[in-house]
């Protein structure tokens, strides 16, 4: 297993709200504490997932989004960008891996942290569509000049992001010693009530 160097920028792309905590929180905590920089850009508002028969799809959105901050604020996340696409609802269109592309742009992230798409046990289809537009976006979409050119109108250049780290892969080949702040993702999982 291959160890990485806390980044200075780190952008996660994250399916619904408490798919980073659960992924990688304890990660993103420990690079937080080591002075990393971290966007969470959540995909979609999670308005699907309950079997509460008096729940509606607007009050669920609400709830995750407060659990959401919560959970970000507890692993000291600097900045959190939510998509509102509805739970189940994500499809690999342009304007989807636009906005990706846009926030590394805007960012400018040293490493990009996404679900692995390939993962089929236990996958859901927001999961693998969320990771394969984060790939697509990191590269080559954010690093050409000529995909999405509003947004060099907007001041955002291209960016090469230098790496890409996928959670939930099923062959993984690198780790993050997590036991200085286990207890901190778990709190930040735990927000997710």
């Amino acid at each position: 297993m291959e160890t990485i160097e806390t980044p200075k920028r780190a952008m996660l792309v994250i399916p619904h709200p408490d798919d980073g905590e659960s992924g990688c929180g304890g990660t993103v905590s420990k690079w937080v504490r080591e002075g990393c920089e971290v966007l969470y850009v959540v995909c979609t508002n999670g308005d699907k997932g309950s079997s509460d028969l008096d729940m509606t799809s607007d009050r669920l959105a609400h709830i995750r989004a407060i659990e959401q901050k919560k959970a970000a604020e507890i692993l000291g996340i600097q900045e959190l960008v939510m998509l509102g696409y509805g739970d189940g609802e994500l499809e690999d269109t342009s304007i989807f891996r636009g906005q990706i592309v846009e926030q590394i742009r805007r960012f400018r992230p040293d490493t990009l942290l996404a679900m692995d798409p390939r993962r089929m046990a236990h996958s859901h289809r927001d999961h693998r569509i969320s990771g394969q537009t984060a790939l697509d976006a990191a590269f080559p979409f954010a690093r050409d000049v000529l995909h999405y050119p509003q947004h060099l109108l907007a001041g955002y250049e291209t960016h090469k992001v230098a790496s890409v780290l996928l959670w939930g892969s099923e062959s993984p080949n690198v780790v993050v010693d997590i036991s200085d702040t286990v207890d901190i993702k778990m709190n930040a999982l735990a927000a997710h009530e």
